[in-house]
C-alpha cells in the first residue's frame, strides 16, 4: 500500500498511462509545469481503495508559471498541442501567473505557491518529470491527509471565511464519498 511519498512516486512510475501524460507535459517544456490535483489524488485514493480500474477524471489539470505572458491564448495553444499529442484526454492548462486575477487573491509567486493555496490538502498535489524522467512529487502540505483518506481545507482556505465557504461548496459538489467510501471529510462551520 501507499505509506509515504516514495510509495506514491513508485506507484506513478509503474503506471504507464500516467507516465505517458507526464512525458507529454514534459515535452511541452512549460516553465514550472506540473500535472496536479485529481490526477495525483485519484491515483492514491484508487490504490488505497483497492480499485482495479482507474476512476475517470473530469480533467487533467496542467499548471505552469510564466509571469512574462499571462494571456489566456497561450494556455489554449498549449492545451491544443497536448490534445494533438493525446486526443481524448480532457486537458485543462492554466498559467498560475494569471490565476490570481480569476480567483481574486494576491498574485502567486510560483506554481508551488498556487498549489499550496488549493482548497483541500488532499488535492494540493502535483507531479512532473525531471531531466532524467524521475517523478517529482509536489506536496506542500505533505501526503499524510491524502494517504489517510482525509479531506480538509488547506491553511490558506481555513484562514478565511469566504474561502472556507468555497471549500464547503467544493466538498459538497464533488461528493467524493460516492466513489471513495472510506474518505473522512472535515466539514467546517461558517
Amino acid at each position: 500500500m501507499l505509506k509515504n511519498e516514495k510509495d506514491i512516486i513508485e506507484s506513478i512510475q509503474k503506471d504507464e498511462w500516467m507516465m505517458s501524460l507526464l512525458n507529454a507535459v514534459k515535452s511541452a517544456d512549460l516553465r514550472d509545469g506540473w500535472i496536479c490535483a485529481g490526477f495525483v489524488r485519484s491515483k492514491i485514493w484508487d490504490t488505497l481503495h483497492g480499485f482495479n480500474e482507474r476512476t475517470p477524471l473530469p480533467d487533467i489539470d496542467v499548471i505552469y508559471f510564466d509571469d512574462k505572458n499571462i494571456g489566456e491564448d497561450e494556455e489554449k495553444e498549449i492545451e491544443n498541442n497536448l490534445i494533438i499529442m493525446y486526443p481524448g484526454i480532457p486537458w485543462s492548462v492554466k498559467n498560475e501567473a494569471r490565476m490570481h486575477l480569476r480567483n481574486s487573491v494576491e498574485p502567486y509567486s510560483s506554481s508551488c505557491d498556487a498549489v499550496r493555496k488549493f482548497p483541500e490538502t488532499a488535492t494540493a498535489l502535483g507531479v512532473k518529470l525531471d531531466s532524467r524522467n524521475n517523478v517529482i512529487l509536489l506536496a506542500p502540505h505533505g501526503v499524510e491527509d491524502v494517504i489517510n483518506l482525509t479531506v480538509k481545507p488547506t491553511p490558506y482556505f481555513e484562514a478565511d471565511k469566504e474561502r472556507l465557504a468555497v471549500y464547503e461548496n467544493r466538498v459538497r459538489n464533488k461528493n467524493w464519498q460516492l466513489i471513495w467510501k472510506q474518505l473522512k471529510i472535515f466539514r467546517v462551520e461558517i
